[in-house]
């Protein structure tokens, strides 16, 4: 290790820039690996709106599913980055992987995914989890953290032993990127940038390597 903390010498992962010119696979390498290195929490990501005010409004969320389509989310509709989406459906995404000095970003445009996706994911999780997102009125005043509780032990009590339906505003969010950067980094801050750019979902990547 370097005065500077770094690892790596200058270049030592580029052939991971090179040998794969289509970024969707490369983040499926990418994600595979830091799942088998990462101790938290490998999908978790920093989310970034704006407001009504054109302010970023940014927040750690989960990745819960990546593929040619997109970078699909899940959240309270209702959530100050759900109206935040509502009123202009475009964010950026922000992955750091400490275990592999890695990060990928990506900005892009948002939309709901189907009634029928989000139906499957909301039953995979939890019980409790699914109770929760009934009790929760999310980014909203809250009095206290007891009154959390009553309202989860209502939302239990209320469903009993019988089904947790998926509430009508709680919905999975896909990111459809134009622009995925991937940053590995390098000894001295010498760092690896390639970033893919897009004009339209449907145009050809163009791939460039940036400076650090």
């Amino acid at each position: 290790m370097n005065r500077d903390g770094d690892k790596l010498e200058p270049g030592a992962e580029a052939r991971d820039f090179t040998e794969n010119s289509e970024p969707f696979a490369l983040f499926a390498e990418w994600m595979a690996k830091a799942e088998t290195s990462e101790p938290v929490d490998p999908n978790a990501m920093a989310l970034a709106t704006t407001d009504s005010s054109g302010r970023p409004n940014v927040r750690m969320v989960l990745l819960k599913g990546a593929d040619a389509d997109g970078f699909v989310f899940y959240t309270n509709g209702e959530s100050a980055k759900g109206l935040e989406l509502a009123a202009n459906p475009k964010a950026s995404l922000l992955l750091y992987w400490k275990s592999l000095n890695r990060q990928v970003r990506i900005r892009g445009s948002v939309a709901e995914v189907s009634d029928a996706e989000a139906n499957a994911y909301f039953a995979s999780r939890h019980r409790t989890s699914r109770i929760g997102a009934w009790a929760s009125s999310q980014s909203r005043p809250l009095s206290s953290r007891a009154k959390l509780v009553a309202d989860v032990a209502r939302e239990t009590a209320r469903f009993g032993m019988g089904e947790v339906p998926r509430p009508l505003y709680w919905h999975g969010y896909r990111v459809t990127p134009l622009e995925i950067e991937f940053w590995q980094a390098g000894a001295f801050r010498l760092h690896d940038r390639i970033v893919f750019r897009r004009s339209s979902p449907q145009a050809p990547w163009v791939k460039t390597r940036l400076y650090p």
